[in-house]
């Protein structure tokens, strides 16, 4: 009788602490719950805060005089800054996407495992990723526009700016073709497809979203860009030529904001930056969607 109280006991109270735990394991996790729910909800609230704050402040103060070809102290247009943005974005685009992709191809798709070229090639890109802006800039500075001599031009700005994001586009891209499965290629292999057919169709476009994703982060990068820009591609308010200098929207709203004396027509240029970086990430997901639908 003895023995059966005792395993009964045991039993009781084993059951009991088994509750004891579910009990205290639904409460953490709706604690851990509770708590990604607020973080979302604050995070989503200022950018919500900030977005209208641009809006209110900038949207009255847009008027036709902003938007006039050509830039004089009276109606500090903004549209020189506007094309020198495209150009600016275009330019390093051109140059760090095809090196980024092809390189991101190298290391995934064709070198060993193993290879200390690969393990030099990764540390030095996730060292790239870290060095501030105006390092970059200052390096630009250094031998584009005085070793080279090409001056404040938007070349020097956007080779610099290129070197900027390619860390960004190689470990993005990289991501992406890793995350496409095996099964992919083997397949494609079975079927007589050689290793460059087999990436370019078939490993390619499966990681295209992916790799999207990492252009779009650059075009952001780019466009909000100043410190390096100050450096290489200077600050005149005019539509520059490839060795000529020019400002983005970005340095635009900076040098408006530094003088004091056109605060309205600075908050106009952050809501027209705003809707470029916007249009530029819609145009960007409608081209992924249909190069994943092909």
């Amino acid at each position: 009788m003895t023995t059966q109280a005792t395993s009964a006991r045991e039993r009781v109270g084993a059951q009991a602490g088994g509750k004891t735990q579910r009990v205290y394991g639904r409460g953490r996790a709706r604690v851990q719950k509770g708590l990604v729910y607020g973080a979302a909800v604050i995070t989503f609230s200022v950018l919500l805060f900030l977005i209208a704050y641009i809006l209110i402040k900038g949207v009255p103060a847009l008027k036709p005089s902003l938007f006039e070809w050509t830039y004089n102290p009276d109606n500090v247009s903004m549209m020189p800054a506007i094309i020198t943005t495209v150009e600016m974005t275009l330019l390093a685009l051109v140059i760090a996407v095809p090196l980024g992709l092809f390189t991101a191809v190298y290391l995934n798709e064709y070198a060993k495992r193993g290879n200390k070229l690969v393990n030099m090639i990764r540390i030095t890109t996730e060292t790239l990723s870290g060095i501030p802006s105006i390092v970059y800039g200052l390096f630009g500075m250094l031998f584009f526009v005085t070793r080279l001599r090409w001056s404040y031009s938007l070349i020097a700005g956007g080779l610099t700016l290129a070197i900027m994001i390619l860390p960004l586009i190689m470990r993005t891209a990289e991501e992406a073709l890793m995350s496409v499965p095996d099964s992919f290629r083997e397949a494609s292999f079975g079927l007589g497809a050689g290793r460059l057919r087999t990436v370019f169709r078939i490993v390619l476009p499966s990681a295209m979203p992916g790799i999207l994703s990492g252009i779009i982060l650059a075009i952001g990068r780019i466009v909000g860009e100043t410190a390096a820009l100050i450096f290489t591609a200077g600050t005149m308010p005019q539509i520059p030529g490839l060795f000529q200098s020019g400002r983005t929207l970005a340095i635009h709203m900076y040098v408006l904001s530094g003088e004091g004396l056109h605060m309205n027509e600075a908050y106009a240029t952050a809501v027209v930056l705003l809707v470029v970086v916007l249009l530029m990430n819609a145009l960007s997901a409608v081209v992924a969607r249909k190069l994943t639908k092909k």
